[in-house]
């Protein structure tokens, strides 16, 4: 099968990086046969000239054709997906749905949100990342279907940690909708008499304001300094307050480091937990400062706490999803005989 993917332009920006980017390049990289068509634009709001790009793109691909899209890139504009949905087979991906994205006013959310329904419902399928993401996209839209291809993660060796276990790490876009600042204030405000350091991994979208020297805001890591990064953490945190999946989750888990982070979207999916059914983490929920601190104090003063989630991280290590079976997942989607 011929299958053609429309993508964001800055897909393989190194300035920007994000998951559904990583997704994206990841999946297709495992697909034979793919013909990608990277849009510039600011998506999924984009200009005269990325809105005529794209209609260019859409019109010469063939009738018939199985088009995969990236929900950044087709979720806003379902009036250049409209001339094209009865000769080509539309396939939208949905990595986050446009309306969650955290700190849009409300009538910008309605508007963003009724444009996806309208653009959902021109397509063939649609394509979530996690289960909990597909029921929200069926639920928000009115869909009877929405298929899933949950991220895989690659192999990793373990972190040796720290008995203290006092080296924290962050991985994300600093955003309002990952939850820095809670993080921030739950670390230099409510346990400021113990024993830690955080570091934050993440392009500084919107700059989260610290006094502590404890705290260490790097930027965006790639590569062996990311590879460093998890390497020198003995807890992951992500306090998000929206999320589809969370493959940062499991990034950790396949280095065998625990997890803390709020209970949203599909992240309880990513966590799992290890094959004798514990939890190789800890969930709190959204919003929640008070939560993240007494979670945080529990992890840095309690040894038996800490013993148990590391010991059940390595175990849920081994039974992470791989790359290979989500690109096996999207290409029976694609093919129309999802499993």
């Amino acid at each position: 099968m011929t299958l053609w993917a429309v993508l964001p332009g800055g897909i393989d920006d190194p300035a920007a990086p994000s998951g559904g980017n990583r997704y994206d390049r990841t999946v297709l990289s495992l697909l034979p046969d793919v013909h990608e068509l990277a849009i510039p634009g600011d998506w999924p709001s984009p200009g005269t000239a990325a809105r005529t790009a794209l209609h260019k793109a859409l019109a010469d691909i063939p009738d018939m054709s199985t088009v995969l899209i990236d929900g950044l890139v087709g979720c806003g504009v379902p009036e250049i997906l409209e001339p094209h949905a009865a000769r080509l087979r539309l396939i939208l991906l949905i990595h986050l749905p446009l309306s969650d994205e955290t700190g849009l006013d409300p009538a910008a959310a309605d508007a963003l949100r009724a444009r996806e329904k309208q653009a959902v419902h021109l397509a063939t399928t649609v394509v979530a990342t996690s289960q909990a993401a597909a029921d929200r996209v069926k639920t928000m839209h009115d869909l009877v279907r929405v298929e899933v291809a949950p991220p895989g993660v690659d192999p990793a060796p373990l972190t040796e940690p720290e008995p203290s276990g006092r080296r924290l790490l962050c991985v994300a876009a600093v955003t309002p909708r990952k939850g820095q600042d809670l993080l921030v204030g739950a670390l230099q405000n409510d346990l400021a008499g113990l024993d830690w350091e955080c570091r934050f991994a993440g392009a500084l979208i919107k700059p989260v304001p610290y006094e502590d020297p404890r705290l260490r805001f790097e930027g965006a890591l790639h590569g062996a300094a990311l590879d460093d990064a998890y390497g020198q953490a003995d807890l992951f945190v992500l306090p998000s307050r929206a999320e589809t999946y969370g493959m940062v989750v499991t990034e950790a888990l396949a280095r065998g480091i625990p997890v803390l982070a709020t209970a949203v979207g599909g992240v309880p999916e990513a966590l799992g937990t290890a094959p004798d059914g514990t939890r190789p983490g800890l969930l709190i929920p959204p919003d929640d400062r008070p939560a993240l601190a007494a979670a945080l104090r529990s992890w840095l003063t309690g040894a038996a706490l800490r013993d148990r989630l590391r010991a059940a991280a390595r175990a849920r290590r081994e039974t992470l999803p791989s790359w290979p079976g989500t690109a096996s997942a999207l290409s029976a989607i694609c093919e129309g005989d999802p499993r």
